[in-house]
């Protein structure tokens, strides 16, 4: 049987071995918890809090501003410190809540419910209300995607089980140790969609990962387990729907318009917690790792915990770190400070002896083709760049530049050493930018 997968992609060295045998452990913060009022994609959430309110863990601390927007809650109890800007992992300042966190833990009242009585507005409402986004980096609030225009045409639930980044492995660590929430998760998903299959798809690298889920799945009709090829990047979710399913979108189209819903396993887990327990998003799985961490981990973090008491949590460093990148290699952020707070899309924390891209010496181009032959975008990375460099839009869109994914495969098998991905992700922001403004004209 082929394994399922796609055209292009590139096979890093994907650095699992450091975490991937670390059980999840549970960190308490020790300093104020920050919550950046922008954690997810749309309109900033706004405090219903004040300074010197006193908070229980799970309060609602602010609430969403709009359709495409998520409330945040409380993951200590304690006094409400402050209202002001924090510098997040991206290098900005944005307005976030301050916590001094009182260390007792006092929860506010959840109202669990049966999964069977609700309604599908009602299962829907729950998860909005607890503040869900997508937890695999994108941070898209997750009523959102789980409310199509058509449900009824959605034949295919996917869960990203793929962790196809390099280092991380705080999925696997929760597939392996929590199978069973996972699988519940993706029943509450299914519920919404009478006409879905669920499929859980899982890179073939994670053999026992494959094997507990199918042992587990083994008498429901419409959940099954599909190992996929090991390939980067396999978890993309325009890559792995074609992967599953055959169906192709592209950058026009989302996934719904392909009859599918897709969310990550951390996601999954937190629309199961909120269904049937009422309780909001309040933790996730961070993985601390890389070869400058003395005891790479998997953390199960509060939201709001500082950076740094990761890194002291982990043993601290062996050697002073060259490059620090929250979340993975390829589509991660590299940081300079490690005074930021985890957030709702923290996947994890890697710290390197080496920066590569630091050290490399760009050249010119000796037009050898491996990008094209990589790209899973299947554009010519190596055109779309130049056209970025000279600020020729017209040419970049008309080239297809905007159905670049932003992987990374091009920049890293480029023998030059170019920044492909980074001019054309610049050329992408521009032209995206100037559509919306058009859009905006056009409706005044």
């Amino acid at each position: 049987m082929a394994k399922l997968t796609f055209m292009g992609g590139i096979h890093p060295y994907d650095g699992k071995d450091l975490s991937k045998d670390k059980p999840m452990k549970a960190v308490l913060p020790k300093g104020d918890l920050v919550y950046p009022l922008s954690q997810h994609i749309g309109a900033p959430a706004v405090p219903v809090v004040a300074k010197g309110d006193h908070v229980l863990t799970g309060q609602k601390i602010a609430e969403a501003q709009g359709f495409v927007s998520a409330p945040i809650y409380a993951t200590v109890s304690g006094t409400v410190k402050a209202i002001e800007p924090h510098r997040v992992v991206t290098g900005d300042n944005v307005m976030s809540i301050v916590i001094e966190d009182d260390h007792l833990y006092e929860e506010a009242e959840f109202v669990p419910a049966d999964l069977e009585t609700l309604s599908r507005e009602e299962i829907i409402g729950r998860v909005k209300e607890a503040g869900i986004v997508g937890m695999g980096g994108a941070g898209f609030p997750t009523h959102v995607k789980l409310s199509p225009k058509k449900p009824d045409s959605i034949t295919d639930v996917i869960v990203n089980c793929a962790e196809c980044e390099p280092y991380l492995t705080s999925d696997y660590r929760r597939m392996v140790e929590e199978p069973e929430k996972l699988i519940a998760g993706l029943k509450v998903m299914l519920k919404l969609f009478p006409n879905a299959k669920g499929t859980l798809a899982v890179e073939d690298n994670k053999p026992d990962a494959i094997a507990l889920l199918k042992k587990l799945t083994k008498d429901e009709t419409d959940i099954s387990v599909s190992a996929l090829h090991t390939k980067y990047p396999q978890g993309s979710e325009r890559h792995l729907i074609y992967a599953v399913t055959g169906r192709a979108i592209n950058s026009s189209m989302l996934p719904a318009d392909a009859g599918c819903i897709v969310d990550n396993v951390d996601t999954v887990v937190a629309i199961n917690q909120a269904v049937r327990e009422g309780k909001p998003l309040m933790h996730r799985i961070v993985t601390v790792t890389g070869d400058a961490v003395a005891n790479p981990q998997n953390f199960i973090v509060r939201i709001g915990t500082n950076y740094n008491e990761l890194i002291e949590e982990a043993g601290g460093f062996v050697q002073e770190p060259a490059k620090i990148i929250s979340g993975g290699p390829m589509m991660g952020f590299g940081i300079f400070d490690l005074n930021v707070p985890t957030t709702k899309t923290s996947s994890a924390l890697l710290c390197l002896t080496h920066d590569d891209v630091a050290d490399s010496q760009p050249s010119a181009c000796i037009n050898c083709g491996r990008c094209v032959e990589v790209c899973p975008g299947r554009v010519v990375p190596k055109l779309l760049a130049d056209y970025a460099e000279r600020h020729d839009l017209e040419r970049f869109e008309a080239c297809n530049g905007l159905e670049c994914c932003e992987c990374g495969c091009c920049s890293y098998v480029c023998p030059a050493k170019r920044p492909l991905t980074q001019a054309i992700k610049s050329a992408r922001k521009m032209v995206l930018a100037e559509k919306k403004k058009k859009q905006q004209e056009a409706k005044k």
